[in-house]
């Protein structure tokens, strides 16, 4: 106790993080070969997807997309947090190879 005391620039314990309950909404930009990329984890979606902005809600288990009405549910491999909300700028024509 005395020595944990002394200890410079000590600041008590906040409260634990609580775990998100509802699911978080994201945008992602499907890349050319039709995957995403979300909470490091790649979901594919096939290349007819590839350059679309498709919105991804992640879940504590999974990632559901919505594809043109289609829902699409992946069980997340990962516990990484969403780190990135918004999709990626959309590539000049002239970028795109």
């Amino acid at each position: 106790g005395e020595a944990v005391r002394r200890l410079r620039g000590l600041r008590p314990a906040g409260p634990p993080p609580r775990p998100g309950i509802e699911p978080v909404r994201v945008q992602r930009r499907v890349s050319a070969v039709g995957t995403v990329m979300v909470c490091r984890q790649v979901v594919s979606l096939g290349r007819p997807y590839a350059g679309q902005t498709v919105t991804v809600h992640v879940s504590d288990s999974t990632i559901t997309v919505d594809l043109d009405g289609q829902v699409r549910v992946i069980r997340r491999t990962t516990d990484v947090p969403v780190r990135n909300v918004k999709a990626n700028k959309p590539h000049k024509v002239s970028d795109v190879v």
